[in-house]
């Protein structure tokens, strides 16, 4: 990463634990940046480490010709910049969008940032505060290709990995919700499973470093389903869709006899199931996207 001054200049609007992170490592990367937040003492750390306060979210907008909004969804970015002095200040600068959002969030603040002759990024954030600058990060970007070379190097100096991902400014936010759609299920499988070995009298700890250790081979059977389903073939090569199902039921039976909440193996079960009913269970476990698919 870059740790001289040549950078540029770049307004960070919004201080949460991210945005502070984000303006964190611009300055130990020799940006000039501006903050605003509306809070205006959770700024005040962040000038002792070099950054200039602006009194407004339209002053920190003309100061720079990269702004960077990172607050808590789209609507707090308008309620921002909805002063006309502030949608004015966004006339010929680049407006990176890193809040969280839909995709048809993203379209609609494409179009909004045209309105007010802006050049447009829609960003997502893999990462949390903690990680931000540091190799493990990840920021995804989509829209205007013109935005994303003018903003590229501000970003990798917030990201280990930056990832542009083309001209269709919803996709970063919606490989962000396919990320965190597999988070989240997989944190409640964890979750689960911690209850499962607390039932038994063992050490959740020893699972979770467990975990850790064989996440490579996890992330290579999600990147085989990943291929299957875009090949649109699901022969079963290792395991079938229906063995699957009967290894949740062997979950959901285990919940009930330890009097654990049966409430994720009975959904899990129920879904797979349903693609063996369907004809599926001779196929794939990936075979599961087709009744997704039907289900939509």
């Amino acid at each position: 990463m870059n740790e001289t001054n040549t950078l540029g200049d770049v307004s960070i609007l919004g201080l949460g634990s991210m945005g502070t992170a984000l303006a964190r490592a611009l300055l130990q990367r020799g940006a000039r940046v501006t903050t605003w937040n509306r809070t205006r003492s959770k700024a005040e750390p962040l000038a002792a480490e070099g950054a200039a306060l602006a009194s407004s979210a339209a002053h920190a907008a003309q100061a720079s010709a990269v702004v960077v909004v990172c607050v808590t969804d789209y609507p707090s970015t308008y309620r921002a910049l909805e002063a006309p002095e502030a949608a004015a200040a966004l006339a010929g600068k680049v407006l990176v969008q890193l809040s969280t959002g839909t995709p048809q969030e993203a379209r609609d603040a494409e179009a909004w940032a045209r309105q007010h002759g802006a050049d447009y990024l829609d960003g997502a954030i893999l990462a949390t505060p903690s990680q931000i600058g540091r190799p493990e990060s990840t920021i995804l970007a989509s829209g205007s290709e013109t935005a994303f070379r003018k903003g590229k190097p501000l970003l990798e100096s917030m990201a280990g990995t930056v990832t542009y991902l083309g001209g269709k400014v919803g996709a970063a936010s919606a490989v962000d919700l396919a990320f965190l759609s597999h988070l989240f299920a997989g944190l409640v499988g964890f979750y689960h499973g911690a209850r499962i070995c607390e039932a038994e009298g063992l050490r959740v700890a020893d699972l979770g470093a467990m975990f850790a250790g064989v996440a490579p081979a996890i992330g290579g059977m999600i990147k085989h389903d990943a291929d299957s389903i875009q090949a649109g073939t699901y022969e079963s090569s290792e395991a079938t869709l229906e063995l699957c199902a009967k290894a949740l039921d062997l979950l959901l039976r285990q919940s009930r006899e330890a009097g654990l909440d049966p409430a994720l193996p009975a959904f899990a079960s129920a879904l797979f199931r349903k693609g063996v009913a369907a004809g599926y269970g001779n196929e794939g476990p990936s075979a599961l996207m087709k009744v997704l698919r039907e289900g939509a």
